[in-house]
This record gives structure tokens, C-alpha cells and sequence, in this order.
């Protein structure tokens, strides 16, 4: 990632530490709307997977983060596993600015296909990519992903599968 600077939406975007593990695990239980998994999940991802994630700081606090990696067999293609903003800072371009970051980063600059899998319900998301699909100039396809009826009975919905590339431009801003 680029030397860290303060951005227009007066967040500092940077590649997460171990330590932040908690707070993006809190973020991730406050929205209300994403799955949430072990505090240990999320401190591995720190660890482990810090090149293809970013938390945004604002006020020396976690105001949002995404993570994503690599699948196995497809070097080319970034797969977005999580994106979230803490409430006290949304509408506030936050989102954009962490895939922004994410994408200009040493790893994200090796993605030539963005994937993500998002429920139908989940409308923020679902505008959110396709703006990211639109300020790449690419498109945008939506096929497969996970069943409901991969998941307990009544417990989630549908995931579908956003493919967005072949990537044409970059840019740190949405």
C-alpha cells in the first residue's frame, strides 16, 4: 500500500494489524447484516491475509475494513470476503475509499477480476459494486454463488456471485 496519508473522507487507509482483529470483528457484529465469525477468524485475516486487506482509521479508531484474498486457482481474481463500515461513518464515501485502497495496493494491483457474494437483500452492497464495476470500466455479471439451501433452514439467504472484470481502468478513488 502506498505511504499512508489522510484521504478527503478524512480516514488513513492501511493494510490491518493484529491487533485491529477486535475492532473489525465489532464492526462486523454492529451492522447488523453480515456474517459474523470468530474474533480468531478475523485476527488470522490480520495476520495472514493483511496484503489483501484494509481498515480505514479515523481518529486513531477502526471505521471500517474489507477483507479479501486470492482463491486457490485463481491468481487473477480478488475475491472480496467482507466489507464494512462503523455506523457513526457511513455516507460517508468510506467503502469506496477502502476498495479504492484495496485495489491500489501492491496486491490488488494483480487483480484483473473483482468477485463478491452478495444476498439480494443487501441493496448497499449490490450499489456499491456496481459504482466499483462502473469506475473500472468493467462489466459487471451476477451467476451462481451459494444457495439458501446450502445453509440451516431459515438462516440465510441466497449469496450471489458478482463477477466484475475484466478490470480497464484503476484509480485510488471511486
Amino acid at each position: 500500500m502506498a505511504a499512508e496519508e489522510r484521504s478527503a473522507d478524512g480516514c488513513h487507509y492501511r493494510q490491518p494489524r493484529i491487533e485491529d482483529g477486535k475492532a473489525i470483528w465489532t464492526i462486523v457484529v454492529d451492522s447488523g447484516k453480515l456474517d459474523v465469525n470468530s474474533v480468531y477468524c478475523y485476527i488470522m485475516l490480520c495476520e495472514y491475509f493483511s496484503d489483501t486487506c484494509v481498515v480505514a482509521e479515523s481518529d486513531s479508531r477502526i471505521a471500517g475494513f474489507v477483507t479479501a484474498y486470492f482463491p486457490p486457482g485463481k491468481p487473477q481474481t480478488l475475491f472480496v470476503w467482507q466489507i464494512a463500515v462503523a455506523e457513526p461513518y457511513r455516507g460517508q464515501g468510506i467503502a469506496e475509499g477502502l476498495l479504492g485502497a484495496l485495489l491500489s495496493s501492491p496486491s490488488g494491483k494483480r487483480a484483473q477480476y473483482i468477485e463478491t457474494t452478495i444476498s439480494p437483500g443487501n441493496q448497499a452492497s449490490l450499489r456499491l459494486f456496481d459504482k466499483l464495476a462502473v469506475k473500472l470500466a468493467a462489466p459487471s455479471v451476477s451467476a451462481g454463488g451459494f444457495s439458501a439451501a446450502l445453509f440451516p433452514a431459515g438462516v440465510h439467504e441466497d449469496e450471489n456471485l458478482i463477477r466484475i472484470g475484466p478490470i480497464k481502468e484503476r484509480g485510488t478513488k471511486l
